[in-house]
């Protein structure tokens, strides 16, 4: 999960009418995330149509009152939705990536997700939206893994213009357009590589 940018809404006139799925408001939304779930980061429109899903829940004993309010809604992939289902608690809110840097709360040890430094709204963000599920574990190791054996040959070259060449190149994997960017941003972090 990474800070993403809410962009105006292009369409309010939908929303005033009750519709959030509005296809230009789900564009808007779909650019800002870069085509990736807002929770996962794992690119969702060459395998799903996504969503435009609610932050704070619809249902009627939460925040019916936010169901077509611009700044309740961002793009997310089905399942991380069907995982939250209305497990929301008001006073230990899900991550919010438009609102808030989800670095502050959590935070990639290789491709398994953390709360970072004890945050109770990481580990519920990481827990209720299933962000460590298997099938999501195996895509991320898989990606890191290929990822370290690159940062791996580029140390092997004794000329240093050709490593600083390389290594600048990989850290473009880490731009918010990437799927699973902050994994390669802690990646990265992690092998003391400079950004």
């Amino acid at each position: 999960m990474i800070k993403l940018t809410r962009p105006d809404c292009p369409n309010p006139r939908a929303l005033e009418k009750g519709n959030y799925k509005h296809a230009n408001n789900k564009e808007a939304l779909r650019n800002a995330a870069s085509g990736k779930c807002m929770y996962c980061e794992s690119k969702i429109s060459h395998v799903d149509h996504a969503h435009i899903e609610h932050i704070k829940p619809k249902a009627a004993d939460k925040f019916p009152e936010l169901e077509f309010v611009w700044s309740n809604l961002g793009y997310s992939c089905e399942i991380c939705n069907g995982h939250k289902h209305d497990k929301y608690i008001a006073d230990t809110p899900y991550i919010d990536p438009y609102a808030e840097n989800p670095e502050a709360h959590i935070v990639f040890h290789g491709w398994v997700l953390f709360p970072k430094n004890g945050s109770e709204r990481g580990e519920l963000t990481i827990t209720d939206l299933g962000l460590n599920r298997p099938e999501l574990i195996e895509q991320r190791q898989e990606r890191i893994e290929k990822f370290i054996l690159a940062i791996n040959a580029c140390y092997r070259t004794n000329n240093e213009t050709l490593r600083n060449a390389a290594l600048k190149s990989l850290g473009q994997e880490a731009l918010p357009d990437k799927e699973y960017s902050y994994a390669i941003l802690c990646t990265l972090k992690a092998h003391d590589i400079p950004l």
